[in-house]
């Protein structure tokens, strides 16, 4: 895994011996050429960031800041470790996601989201994706001209979700991309997402 354009391309990027999924080079590849000019100067938020790959691209590409969150702390060690090893800075937050949004997210902080939850692979299991959907927080911290990346499992069935438009949905793999962007339903219309009691520590790059 390494990055693909900008100042840091061709850096090959650490990834923790975990059950952890990064971002193959192809995906991200196809995700940022969609993406083109729109990452210069963005304000990124990276939901369960894992190795940071996509965040450390969009500020290789240009991006003016990265804000990125995953809840292991291996992996935000890791992401620190990255962002070393392609002489960049971000902002790295060790939380359970929805907690973050909730508790730490400020509004229209970000003019662009990524978000690479857990897949939901058997019935029962927790839907991350779903769940970001309806997040009022999520919507709130993404500024009204803002885009949201989100990734899921092939063949994965998108609920209804009135805060948002999809613009686009691509098949790579046994991954799919979703560029969406805000609805002009009120963000007050759904109930608060989730809350976590989960406790947040903050780590940053070394110098």
């Amino acid at each position: 895994m390494r990055v693909i354009a900008g100042s840091a391309g061709g850096i090959a990027l650490l990834s923790p011996k975990t059950d952890l999924r990064p971002t193959m080079d192809v995906v991200r590849g196809a995700i940022f050429s969609s993406l083109g000019d729109f990452v210069l100067d963005a304000h990124v938020l990276d939901l369960f960031a894992g190795t940071g790959s996509l965040a450390i691209e969009a500020l290789s590409r240009g991006a003016a800041s990265a804000t990125m969150v995953e809840t292991e702390r291996k992996a935000c060690e890791i992401i620190a470790q990255n962002l070393t090893r392609t002489h960049l800075n971000a902002n790295v937050v060790q939380s359970e996601v929805f907690h973050f949004l909730e508790k730490r997210a400020l509004p229209a902080q970000a003019t662009l989201i990524f978000a690479d939850p857990p897949y939901s692979k058997t019935p029962g299991s927790r839907d991350f994706a779903a769940e970001l959907l309806v997040s009022k927080a999520l919507r709130t911290a993404l500024a009204p001209d803002g885009l949201f990346v989100l990734e899921v499992v092939r063949g994965w069935r998108m609920p209804e979700a009135p805060l948002w438009d999809c613009l686009r949905r691509k098949k790579y793999g046994s991954t799919e991309t979703l560029l969406l962007r805000a609805s002009e339903i009120p963000a007050d219309t759904l109930p608060d997402s989730p809350q976590s009691s989960l406790p947040m520590f903050r780590i940053l790059p070394k110098p």
